[in-house]
């Protein structure tokens, strides 16, 4: 992809955020939504985007992710949109709220989506668990590919 050349993570990943581009995963358009929204300035620039050494980003989901070369506050990303979500989401806990918040399709279809694209090797069927297994896992790549996130998450 073209955008590649010119643009640094943070941008292509606001880029796709708002251009949605259709070859875009679930777990990528998660991280354009989230980075995209720092480099926005909706948080404190100063807390939310710091310059980091540059790593690789997480391979095993097959998303279209940005590298781990800009480290973002995804607390604080998130709780600025909850803030003015309108309606309490429980974005911390449930894969559903998060979607939500973020204002992306939380279908049980999309998330088995999700959870396929994570590589999820339990019953689909069984939502309850699928959904809490996804909000780990959810967490746990968002730091892989520079989110920062509090022990306490």
């Amino acid at each position: 992809m073209l955008s590649g050349l010119f643009f640094n993570p943070v941008e292509r990943a606001f880029l796709h955020a708002n251009k949605g581009f259709p070859d875009m995963s679930i777990f990528g358009k998660i991280v354009s939504a989230i980075f995209g929204q720092a480099h926005a300035g909706t948080t404190d620039p100063a807390t939310s985007a710091t310059t980091a050494p540059a790593e690789t980003p997480a391979a095993a989901t097959g998303s279209t992710a940005a590298p781990a070369a800009v480290s973002v506050d995804v607390d604080a990303v998130l709780a600025g949109l909850a803030a003015k979500a309108g309606q309490p989401l429980n974005w911390k806990e449930s894969i559903v709220d998060l979607l939500k918040l973020l204002g992306m399709d939380s279908s049980l279809e999309a998330r088995r989506q999700l959870a396929a694209e994570l590589h999820y090797s339990g019953d689909q069927h069984d939502s309850a668990a699928m959904n809490v297994w996804l909000i780990k896992e959810v967490r746990k790549k968002l730091t892989e590919n520079g989110g920062k996130l509090p022990t306490s998450f």
